[in-house]
């Protein structure tokens, strides 16, 4: 019972701190794909390196994840272009399966991440500046230029990192307003104000 016992922990642990699983081949590819040059060449962010964002959006992210890029799958990487409109944000949010690795290509950007002693980290980075946010920290990035946009380039250390947005996961996910006021301290009108701003 007790072997029993210890290898269920243990394999709770192992998982916990997995990463993207493991492959038996050099790469993974679908049934009815035919693994060519092709397979392994993803051109979707040819148009999101330059640019600041479209259609009057603040902010743009254009991924190379394993759903948009299947030759990802199993090896542990993918890619995102960040596009930042002047004044433009990418809210707080945090990625549970891989830390972020960002380069500033175009701009200004202020950054940071809240550690788990609630320590918050900040930085101005500037075209050529590179920054990390570790694992599963809530992290954010905005535009400090109220003239031009910005773009950066965010390298992850999984097929499917993961973006969990905290305004769409705390005020559009269906939690109790009564329970998100009590919370954060406030009342239930001053919630379903904030709900309805970001279900729209």
């Amino acid at each position: 019972m007790s072997y029993l016992l210890f290898a269920t922990v243990f394999a709770l642990i192992l998982s916990a701190h997995a990463g993207d699983p493991d492959i038996t081949s050099d790469f993974v590819v679908p049934p009815g794909t035919e693994a060519d040059a092709n397979f392994f060449t993803y051109r979707g962010l040819r148009q999101s390196i330059w640019n600041g964002p479209k259609d009057g959006n603040a902010f743009q992210a254009t991924k190379a994840t394993q759903v948009e890029f299947p030759a990802l799958t199993g090896q542990s990487v993918s890619i995102a272009v960040l596009q930042f409109a002047p004044r433009g944000l990418n809210p707080p949010h945090t990625h549970p399966r891989s830390a972020e690795l960002l380069i500033v290509i175009r701009g200004t950007l202020k950054v940071g991440f809240v550690d788990s002693n609630n320590k918050l980290y900040t930085q101005f980075l500037y075209k050529g500046d590179v920054f990390v946010f570790p694992k599963g920290l809530v992290h954010f990035q905005a535009n400090v230029d109220s003239a031009y946009p910005a773009v950066a380039i965010s390298a992850f250390g999984s097929a499917n990192a993961g973006t969990v947005s905290l305004p769409k996961t705390l005020f559009g996910s269906g939690i109790y307003d009564w329970l998100l006021a009590q919370s954060f301290k406030t009342d239930v009108g001053t919630i379903d104000k904030i709900i309805a701003a970001n279900t729209a």
